[in-house]
């Protein structure tokens, strides 16, 4: 357990632990080295001639002053060094989160991470005061004791000595068993507390469908794994325990009776015999503390490895010789991805397939200062396009260039400065509105504080609420509606000022009007930014200099061009789609099979048709020509098929 007490706390924290490891090794060595003059203070009080002792007593006065010296210091540098070792486990997770990759921070992973950092350092914190020094006493104690044995009576020392590797034995296997049943239950608790929080934090979608009152299968199973954890704990651990305080009382009885035999045949004198068997029972009471401190050493040393795990994470490579990007642009040429295991947030797949790809052979580039849509069905790879080019995560083949430049060969503040991203799943800060917009940019002016705001459509949130940017988000943002929090990270996204703004699903929160008033912002923010549009609805991606149309983990598709309807103004040469008839009673009229205002046909028709068999998504007028994007793309909205008549 020291060992891994040295690993998590890392050359900084291991001076004031040196320091204390001495204190609390020399308490119990004194504290042997006066149970051993107990011996000889005895014999000599119960022996012909009682006035020898006073030397014995000095000595053994002076040991016990000293011991609890000692130990008061050991004890207050023990919640000393406790404090201590919390400052540093937080700076040193702190510090080391910052140089892990971020796609590294899956959910099961940064709640694992939130509870070493919480819970967890506070039960190491607890370590160095009451755990650490019955630990060490436990150790030093006995063997002290021992070695003083043979000053008195070799026959003993050589017993303990026998004995001793017996118990040794029986106390390492019964903590080996204890040790796999407090991981199994350990891991049951932490399943528990998991499925507790998901199951306080989604009570709206569990009353929605009325599971209150039959409960929830997921933290109903945790509850039973965790009971049956705590029933296997006690069942096959409780033996191994019982094993260790028999053979220690076992060990006690063999000394007495040997000690007796002794007596009986006049090699050993009462006086001693007594004091031998004081010193035994301070002995055996030592080593049996060893084993009721056996428990919390388990948990604490579970504890460590946890930590030690996450601190031995490899951190993201950083470029021995770094580069600067040389403008905006962003190239993909050849990459392939697949995951290691863990998935990606946001709906991307790869939760349980390791070697399942995500991408294929990908190759596209970005020009400077343009709008790139890239569209396709859900699970395509879209999110983790984005998060290569943020370097997330690095690709598995290939490269992503940023102005010409390997992103593997820049710095990570070079590349959060040239790549901003908005994703759909917002996260605020518990903090107001001003806060979490400035984290973006702290020294930023008004005016760029007001003009982010009145390109996302932040201005008229604003203006609505009434204590303006002054207004607390709550944790998370809960104090804030869906749109209201998408846009105040967006509004974030750009008072950061950065040459590439990726947006996936970023107006997926917006009702139609700010949505409207957000892709104007986009085509303004074209002309000095390289965007990446990640989206399915039409609305967003029509004004794109080009579309790249997924499917299957590549590319199916490109467009070079602006994708819009054409506009014809000869009426459709087809009829209004009549839908099926109602099939209730006297049916009923249905606003879609007539056209109120030109009944006659005439005007300005386009209609859409999205995802035919045999063309794709194409954009037809009526009697006009089709538009069919060279290659056709295979239905780059994700919606269903139909058709229908817009006016």
């Amino acid at each position: 357990m020291i060992r891994q007490l040295y690993r998590v706390l890392g050359p900084e924290g291991s001076r004031p632990l040196n320091r204390l490891l001495v204190l609390q090794c020399g308490a119990a060595v004194l504290q042997g080295v006066a149970f051993a003059l107990l011996v000889p203070v005895l014999r000599d009080l119960l022996g012909p001639d009682p006035d020898t002792v006073w030397p014995w007593l000095t000595a053994f006065v002076t040991c016990a002053l000293a011991h609890a010296v000692l130990q008061g210091a050991a004890i207050g540098g023990g919640f000393t060094v406790g404090s201590r070792l919390s400052r540093v486990l937080h700076r040193r997770m702190a510090d080391h989160a910052l140089r892990l990759p971020l796609g590294w921070f899956t959910a099961g992973r940064t709640a694992e991470f939130s509870r070493l950092a919480g819970q967890n350092v506070i039960q190491v914190m607890s370590t160095p005061a009451h755990l650490l020094r019955p630990f060490i006493s436990s150790l030093l104690t006995p063997a002290t004791l021992v070695i003083a044995t043979f000053f008195f009576d070799v026959r003993t020392a050589l017993v303990l000595l026998v004995c001793a590797p017996v118990l040794f034995a029986v106390q390492a296997a019964s903590s080996a068993v204890m040790r796999r049943l407090d991981l199994g239950r350990d891991a049951a608790i932490g399943e528990s507390a998991d499925r507790v929080l998901e199951y306080a934090r989604n009570q709206p979608v569990l009353r929605a469908f009325g599971r209150t009152a039959e409960g929830y299968g997921a933290l109903d199973d945790a509850l039973v794994a965790e009971a049956r954890a705590d029933r296997r704990l006690i069942a096959r651990g409780l033996p191994g325990l019982v094993s260790f305080s028999f053979a220690t009382r076992l060990v006690f009885a063999l000394l007495l009776a040997l000690g007796v035999s002794w007596r009986l045949d006049g090699s050993l004198d009462v006086p001693t015999l007594l004091a031998l068997l004081v010193l035994l029972v301070r002995l055996i009471d030592s080593v049996s503390s060893a084993a009721e401190a056996g428990a919390g050493l388990r948990i604490a040393r579970n504890t460590l490895d946890r930590l030690g795990a996450v601190l031995d994470e490899p951190p993201f490579p950083q470029p021995a010789e770094p580069k600067k990007p040389r403008d905006g642009s962003v190239e993909f040429t050849g990459v392939g991805f697949r995951y290691d295991g863990g998935g990606e947030p946001g709906g991307e797949p790869g939760g349980g397939a390791a070697a399942r790809p995500v991408l294929n052979d990908v190759t596209f580039r970005l020009p400077e200062r343009s709008m790139t849509a890239l569209v396709g069905p859900s699970g395509a790879g879209k999110t983790t396009v984005a998060g290569l080019v943020a370097r997330f995560r690095d690709a598995t083949e290939g490269t992503v260039r940023i102005g010409g430049v390997d992103v593997r060969e820049i710095t990570a503040d070079d590349l959060a400065a040239h790549v901003s991203l908005v994703f759909q799943d917002v996260y605020l800060f518990d903090g107001t509105i001003e806060e979490n917009v400035r984290i973006a940019a702290p020294d930023a002016s008004p005016g760029e504080l007001a003009e982010a705001a009145a390109l996302s459509g932040l201005d008229r949130v604003i203006e609505e609420l009434p204590e303006g940017w002054a207004t607390e988000v709550g944790e998370g943002g809960a104090r804030l509606s869906g749109g209201q929090r998408q846009r105040v990270s967006i509004a974030r996204a750009l008072l950061k000022d950065a040459p590439i703004l990726v947006l996936d699903e970023a107006t997926a929160a917006l009702d139609q009007e700010n949505e409207a008033l957000f892709a104007e912002a986009v085509r303004t923010l074209a002309d000095r930014k390289t965007l990446l549009v990640i989206a399915h609805r039409l609305s967003t991606v029509v004004h794109a200099d080009q579309i790249l149309v997924w499917d299957a983990r590549e590319i199916s598709a490109t467009h070079a061009a602006p994708y819009r309807p054409i506009l014809n103004p000869s009426p459709p040469p087809h009829p209004p789609i009549t839908p099926p008839p109602d099939p209730r009673p006297g049916g009923r009229r249905d606003h879609r099979t007539r056209h109120p205002r030109n009944p006659g046909g005439g005007g300005r028709h386009v209609r859409l048709l999205l995802g035919t068999a045999d063309a794709g998504p194409r954009l037809a007028t009526g009697g006009g020509p089709v538009m069919t994007p060279h290659p056709p793309p295979a239905n780059p909205l994700n919606r269903p098929q139909r058709e229908g008549t817009a006016r």
